[in-house]
């Protein structure tokens, strides 16, 4: 390696990948530092004591209440197997019978027991009540008003009926809900399949305002804070973290109180101002467990996009260890087109709607903008079938671009995918949207 390259860690899997670019020529994006609570756990407690807009945690518990906690599934990084237990510890005093756990899947795949403990510990899967959310069971369901289109909007019957909602996850921007946490505990979250695909429908997503760090006028965020709001009162218990899952901060209380709290809290680390476009742009999903497969994978895609130069070329370093999901919707929509644009012919048909449809709009939009190439452990077919082109050496795909492209070209990193959101100056905090 000559000393005019840098080396780089790209978060990928449950390790790194390192890769050498020419530093004269590379911008590398990554959040300001936020160093980690010196004492999590005291950190946490004086939270649910000192709230956000809301009487303390133990204010909200009444003799005999039900009790219904919903936490994040095994693709989010949220540190459950840590606040898990310590909310548990600070209900106590709660008949253990009057809790329920509930993993808010949205419309993923359910969590295998081995997972659950994982995720929660052993300890709180042997001792408590916990369930997966059932998207597609409309026995769990019930109604809690109806949607931007008129149809219903159903929630996990374990949330509406509960008399005390605790929901917890982590905050960080998001690709077109502006920030994750917050309501998107209850939808997607406990929502079921067709309102979580109402509120991710191809009008929403096509949505300007539906992008990375707006809440306020973005029609996704707007109607999943209307959702919430129907279900009734919860309590709030979100964390924000750096690049080594770290607790940074913590925000509880009244839902929408709290979530701005740290919504505004994550976006002074997380959004970084860029001053050009860029002709190569490299890119993650954060690594384990945000690169499980390439439906997550399109977050840090996103996250790149909005700072590639028209015409070109986004990398992505994902993963993949549970694949696309092969034979998922996302895959089936991806295989039954020849391309981008035809995707989006598909999507944007009338009447058209399928589970995942999102994901994939978001992917064949970005597409259109830039040429795109995968790093993966996927099969090259998957890779294809995807409209990505495969990348087997990132270093020797970027020195080939910038060759190609003159001395001028330049190359921007993103070693922790969406935990950066890059924009520039020029335009708001939004950046790149869905919309392109």
């Amino acid at each position: 390696m000559s000393s005019g390259n840098t080396r780089i860690a790209l978060a990928y899997g449950s390790s790194v990948l390192t890769a050498a670019f020419p530093a004269a020529r590379t911008d590398v994006i990554e959040p300001r530092h936020a160093a980690g609570l010196p004492d999590e756990r005291a950190a946490f407690q004086a939270a649910l004591e000192r709230p956000i807009g809301a009487p303390p945690l133990r204010a909200w518990i009444k003799p005999g209440a039900r009790v219904c906690i919903v936490f994040t599934d095994i693709t989010r990084a949220t540190p459950n197997e840590r606040i898990i237990p310590w909310l548990l510890d600070a209900l106590r005093e709660v008949p253990r019978e009057h809790v329920t756990l509930i993993n808010g899947l949205g419309t993923h795949r359910p969590n295998t027991p081995a997972e659950l403990e994982k995720m929660l510990t052993p300890a709180v899967v042997r001792g408590w009540r916990v369930i997966n959310h059932e998207p597609g069971n409309p026995a769990a369901l019930a109604e809690v008003g109806r949607l931007d289109n008129g149809r219903p909007a159903l929630i996990h019957k374990a949330v509406v009926d509960a008399d005390v909602r605790i929901l917890t996850g982590f905050i960080e921007p998001h690709f077109f809900a502006g920030f994750s946490g917050g309501p998107k505990a209850i939808l997607p979250g406990v929502a079921g399949q067709d309102s979580v695909e109402d509120n991710h429908g191809a009008a929403h997503i096509a949505d300007p305002a539906a992008s990375f760090g707006i809440t306020a006028g973005n029609p996704i965020w707007e109607e999943m804070a209307r959702i919430a709001r129907a279900v009734g009162p919860s309590f709030l218990v979100n964390v924000a973290l750096n690049a080594e899952k770290r607790i940074t901060g913590v925000f509880a209380g009244e839902l929408f109180a709290a979530h701005a709290a740290g919504c505004a809290f994550v976006k002074a680390s997380a959004m970084q101002a860029v001053a050009r476009e860029y002709e190569v742009v490299v890119t993650t999903n954060s690594g384990y467990p945000l690169d499980l497969n390439l439906y997550q994978g399109v977050k840090g895609l996103s996250a790149g996009a909005r700072i590639v130069r028209p015409g070109g070329l986004l990398i992505l370093a994902c993963e993949c260890r549970e694949g696309v999901p092969a034979g998922s919707p996302f895959d089936r929509l991806l295989r039954g087109s020849p391309g981008p644009a035809e995707v989006l012919k598909t999507i944007s048909a009338p009447g058209f709607r399928a589970p995942e449809q999102w994901q994939a709009q978001i992917l064949a939009l970005i597409g259109l903008r830039a040429r795109l190439m995968l790093y993966s452990g996927l099969p090259e077919e998957a890779v294809r079938a995807a409209h990505f082109e495969p990348c087997r050496d990132i270093e020797a795909a970027v020195a080939r671009e910038l060759a190609a492209r003159g001395p001028e070209a330049r190359v921007a990193v993103l070693p922790l995918g969406p935990l950066t959101i890059p924009y520039r100056p020029r335009e708001p905090q939004d950046g790149f949207s869905a919309a392109g």
